[in-house]
């Protein structure tokens, strides 16, 4: 097996719904991988009012318990990159890959700058654009490429 396929058969951890839905479930099902998105668990949604913190930091928090050595796709909120990045930083998570494409004015760029200086596998770009459609792309890409190897 590529180094490809077994990324591929771990957890994917997606920010939001949105690229949990564009995901190509049967072909990362094909390898034994899964999708999960926290955002809108009411765990999640509890945590975060209870903290005054947004959903996004709570669920990664869930995530990275739930989904050690796993994918990371996030591609909506920088503050899920910025808090996996400290959770990584204080060696509480050890993804396989994050693929950290946020997009937006606030902190988008800035936790792609910081994503780049980690020692972990990571695909991300510059400055602030990105989004949940990009960050899909690149996941459906690296399954394909997995198909073909």
């Amino acid at each position: 097996m590529s180094p490809t396929n077994i990324l591929l058969t771990r957890k994917v951890v997606a920010d939001v719904q949105m690229v949990q839905v564009g995901i190509n479930k049967v072909r990362l099902e094909k390898y034994g991988g899964s999708v999960h998105v926290y955002i809108s668990d009411d765990d999640v949604m509890k945590e975060a009012k209870r903290l005054n913190t947004t959903r996004a930091i709570v669920a990664m928090r869930k995530a990275v318990k739930e989904a050690d050595g796993g994918i990371f796709a996030i591609g909506n909120a920088p503050t899920a990159l910025l808090e996996l990045i400290r959770l990584v930083k204080e060696g509480e998570a050890r993804p396989g890959l994050i693929i950290g494409l946020p997009v937006g004015f606030v902190s988008a760029a800035e936790s792609k700058e910081e994503l780049a200086k980690l020692d972990v596998p990571f695909i991300t770009n510059v400055g602030r654009k990105g989004g949940s459609t990009v960050t899909v792309a690149a996941l459906n890409a690296l399954s394909i490429l997995a198909e073909r190897e």
